[in-house]
């Protein structure tokens, strides 16, 4: 068989994956770094690092095919999801359940890596991915579920290091929710006139005509978030440093938004990629430079 044939083949499940388009891979990476380094003071090893990154791919890609086997019926009849393997008939629904199967299996396989509380903390992990693509049904605030399964990786970052959770890791808990409802409501923004159209509800169609301002309200307790967590845990100029860069940044995403024109709105999403990896560098080198703390 040609290459390409192969390619060919292996195209809708690549992007059934998502694997084409790794911006929710690396929104779900960044907090995850940052969490894994705080809790390992600096020095995470090398197997938590390992374990944590391959998961990230391994459920980003998990959450996106259980989505898309969900929302097939809706996709269809969105501008954005329209051409998605599933909802363009690419592929069926029995063929992707192997694929779904084939994530869970390696991303539980890599619950070996870990103790048995480690993965005890993981369940909330999955249950939050099974039921995410189900709550714009039933509630205007899929984003905040979103939110939550996202961020999860956080107390099990402290977990799989021996760790029991504390108030810095509760603290970038919801600093990391908030960032992501605000990112999020931003991608909504971008479907909410299919959605609307089709049913479905969002964060972005409860907050209306007030969105712009809900979303620079979450991404200021982000902010404030981060800076209580940088008071605890003594970081000090190189974190805050890039805090005030990324307060500068969501500035400039509300000035991007302020129109609410659909790819303006999905462009400003799109940066919060530079935001989580700005924080993350100012972890790094928090730690990496000496007397740097408060």
């Amino acid at each position: 068989m040609k290459l390409a044939t192969v390619l060919a083949t292996l195209n809708p499940y690549l992007r059934l994956m998502r694997l084409d388009r790794p911006i929710g891979a690396w929104l779900l990476y960044w907090p995850t770094l940052i969490a894994l380094f705080a809790a390992g003071h600096g020095v995470p090893s090398l197997r938590v690092i390992f374990g944590f990154s391959l998961g990230t791919v391994l459920m980003r890609s998990a959450g996106c095919v259980i989505n898309d086997m969900a929302d097939r019926d809706f996709d269809r009849y969105v501008q954005r999801t329209a051409q998605r393997p599933l909802a363009s008939g690419e592929l069926t629904r029995r063929q992707a359940l192997p694929v779904l199967a084939t994530l869970l299996t390696l991303s539980a396989s890599l619950l070996l890596l870990f103790d048995e509380r480690t993965a005890l903390w993981a369940l909330p992990a999955l249950a939050l991915a099974m039921t995410y693509p189900f709550m714009k049904r039933f509630t205007y605030f899929p984003q905040v579920v979103l939110g939550a399964a996202f961020s999860w990786s956080i107390p099990m970052a402290w977990v799989a290091q021996g760790h029991t959770p504390d108030a810095s890791t509760w603290l970038l808990y919801a600093a990391a929710l908030s960032w992501v409802v605000a990112y999020d409501t931003q991608y909504a923004m971008v479907d909410r006139e299919d959605d609307l159209r089709i049913g479905v509800r969002s964060t972005a169609i409860l907050f209306a005509d007030m969105d712009l301002s809900m979303i620079a309200t979450l991404q200021f307790l982000c902010l404030l978030g981060l800076v209580l967590l940088a008071r605890h845990l003594h970081w000090g100029t190189p974190f805050m440093t890039t805090v005030v860069i990324a307060g500068l940044a969501f500035i400039r995403q509300f000035w991007i938004c302020r129109d609410r024109q659909r790819d303006a709105c999905f462009a400003a999403f799109l940066e919060n990629h530079y935001v989580g990896a700005l924080l993350f560098a100012g972890v790094f080198l928090t730690y990496l430079i000496p007397g740097s703390g408060l």
